[in-house]
């Protein structure tokens, strides 16, 4: 249950790191050997992070081997393109110090309140995607924030369809369309925000089920995740946090607690739509 397995046979970490706002050196050097040591192999980045360097630094600061990582990255909205996605990857392999990565995702759908074109855009970066998958620069591709609309028109036109498809999602927001799309689909979830912004770890409902298991408000959501077949990146710069977020393989959740969890309303997130957000820098 540690990990999962892609539909080309591609195996990915159940829970990873998340490095989003991790920009300080120091403060990433110690992350990453904190998270290696507790058994994370999961590294999650992108371009717009400006810390890939940061990363390459902490993998080789603390001796890991590039077979015991899974590195994940993700081209921006200024790549989009068959072209500018291929070299925007070969831009993120240099700064990361490696071949090749192990998952490349597209970071966001082109939306249609900036461009007219955007199934065309997206459907041109999809195919600068699929080159990098051919050549062997990546072990596999997907998407991020996309939604069911997004994926049946990149349907339309895509030899190889996405692996994962990285998306909101937590208790209270549990997307249940595009997970049930993607199960269909042989599609991947990853979390990237299994802890909403936090506002969930307050919730009665959570904290109820945390105290009859012994465990925190933030263990019981990565868990109800992980049961639902979801890949989890949790961020945090906190050794304890990083060992707290991997202590969930022991302890499951019952039906009747798992659809107490799944009832929930909206209870705090991010919660942008791909298809009304006007500008992504």
């Amino acid at each position: 249950m540690r990990e999962k397995i892609l539909r080309n046979g591609v195996k990915i970490p159940t829970i990873g790191m998340g490095t989003w706002q991790i920009t300080d050196r120091e403060a990433m050097k110690q992350v990453i050997a904190n998270g290696y040591e507790l058994g994370y192999h999961l590294i999650d980045t992108a371009a717009a992070y400006s810390n890939e360097i940061s990363i390459a630094k902490a993998i080789e600061a603390k001796g890991i081997s590039r077979d015991q990582i899974f590195i994940t990255d993700k081209v921006w909205n200024t790549s989009r393109g068959y072209l500018e996605a291929q070299e925007a990857c070969k831009r993120s392999l240099k700064k990361l110090k490696t071949d090749y990565l192990d998952l490349y995702l597209i970071h966001w759908p082109a939306s249609p309140k900036l461009h007219m074109d955007w199934n065309e855009l997206n459907a041109e970066t999809w195919r600068g995607m699929e080159k990098l998958y051919h050549d062997g620069l990546v072990r596999a591709i997907g998407v991020c924030n996309y939604n069911v609309r997004h994926l049946n028109e990149l349907k339309k036109t895509a030899d190889v369809l996405p692996f994962v498809d990285q998306i909101e999602f937590h208790p209270g927001f549990s997307r249940t369309d595009i997970v049930d799309y993607c199960n269909d689909s042989d599609i991947m979830i990853e979390a990237s925000s299994p802890l909403g912004h936090g506002e969930i770890l307050d919730n009665d409902t959570i904290l109820k089920i945390a105290y009859e298991h012994n465990r925190t408000a933030a263990q019981v959501c990565l868990r109800w995740a992980v049961q639902k077949g979801i890949i989890v990146i949790p961020k945090t710069e906190k050794k304890e946090r990083l060992s707290e977020n991997m202590e969930i393989f022991d302890f499951e959740l019952d039906e009747k607690e798992t659809e107490e969890i799944d009832q929930l309303g909206y209870c705090g997130g991010l919660g942008l739509d791909p298809d009304k957000v006007t500008d992504f820098g």
